[in-house]
């Protein structure tokens, strides 16, 4: 009998004395009602009846059979010291325009103390739960409908700073807070929707207009720069081809010089080269005058008889030079 006493005893102590805890969790100990110690992870031993596990509420999420996701609260002996995301219910929040927006939020948040955590606040999440909600409020109700929807970084900095400072002294440490949905009512998010249509469509027309700028003083740059580039040609044309004449006429005067010059010394002063210069230009023009296809008409200048006698004259000055 006493052994099966023993055993009893023995199997008890096994089943109440023996914790074994897994890494990053810890448990509470109280001894008759007051704070003994805090287990840590491995083999533990306390004394049944006497040494007791305290709990800690805990909020838990489960999927119903609807497909609906249900949270209910249950008393966890072991606290766990991982980090922690709770996504907290869509609540509605009214900003400082009076538009009533929903919002649904994600806390990331680890227990650091498991002591305060259990001792220094009743209903751990309800309390962070409540305290979030609280802030989003305010942090909401001091902006505008657009503010707070481009300033989602700016909340989410904020509000981690109220938390972490408010639930430090519940060994709690808030490490992230993130806004996931903001959505403003069905008619304030049709009006937003035309309202971004018709900025893209503005935006289309503007950057239209700009290319068709851009393109119009392109061309206009293009044909201006044509136009120069055309004038310098025919600028520089111009000026080779008048140097070219220029120097044509120099060329056709030198010869002229050195035919003049070799007449002058083959007739000589006493031949009389002026009247032989003169007569040969003049039988030039009248060659020139009779040189057209359809000229029919032939005649004799009034001064035939100058230029005949300069003809006489001609053959006189070879016949004295011969």
């Amino acid at each position: 009998m006493w052994a099966s006493i023993l055993l009893v005893l023995v199997i008890l102590y096994i089943v109440k004395g023996v914790i074994i805890v897994q890494q990053m969790e810890e448990v509470i100990i109280e001894r008759l009602g007051s704070y003994k110690t805090t287990l840590k992870p491995g083999l533990n031993f306390i004394i049944p009846i006497i040494d007791t596990p305290r709990g800690i509420n805990w909020k838990v999420s489960q999927k119903g059979i609807d497909g609906q996701t249900y949270s209910y609260t249950k008393v966890m002996t072991k606290i766990d010291k991982r980090e922690t995301v709770y996504d907290f219910p869509r609540q509605n929040v009214i900003t400082k325009d009076n538009v009533t927006i929903s919002i649904n939020a994600l806390l990331y948040f680890q227990i650091v103390d498991s002591k305060s955590a259990v001792y220094e606040i009743t209903n751990l999440i309800d309390a962070i739960e409540k305290l979030t909600q609280t802030n989003l409020r305010n942090l909401v109700g001091q902006l505008d409908l657009d503010e707070t929807l481009i300033s989602r970084d700016k909340i989410n900095h904020e509000l981690r700073q109220i938390l972490d400072e408010a639930t430090n002294k519940w060994g709690v440490k808030v490490n992230r807070v993130e806004l996931q949905d903001i959505n403003p009512p069905a008619d304030i998010q049709a009006a937003m929707e035309k309202q971004m249509k018709a900025e893209r469509e503005k935006r289309a027309i503007i950057l239209e207009s700009e290319g068709q700028k851009q393109s119009a003083i392109l061309k206009a740059q293009g044909e201006k720069e044509a136009a120069i580039n055309k004038a310098e040609g025919e600028k520089q044309a111009s000026i080779l081809r008048a140097d070219g004449i220029a120097k044509a006429r120099v060329l056709e005067a030198e010869g002229e010089k050195q035919a003049i010059e070799l007449i002058i010394n083959a007739i000589g002063e006493k031949g009389k080269p002026d009247q032989y210069l003169i007569a040969m230009k003049y039988l030039e023009t009248l060659k020139g005058i009779s040189a057209g296809q359809n000229n029919k008409v032939v005649y004799m200048p009034y001064e035939a008889t100058g230029i005949l006698s300069s003809v006489d004259g001609i053959k006189q000055m070879f016949d004295a030079t011969k």
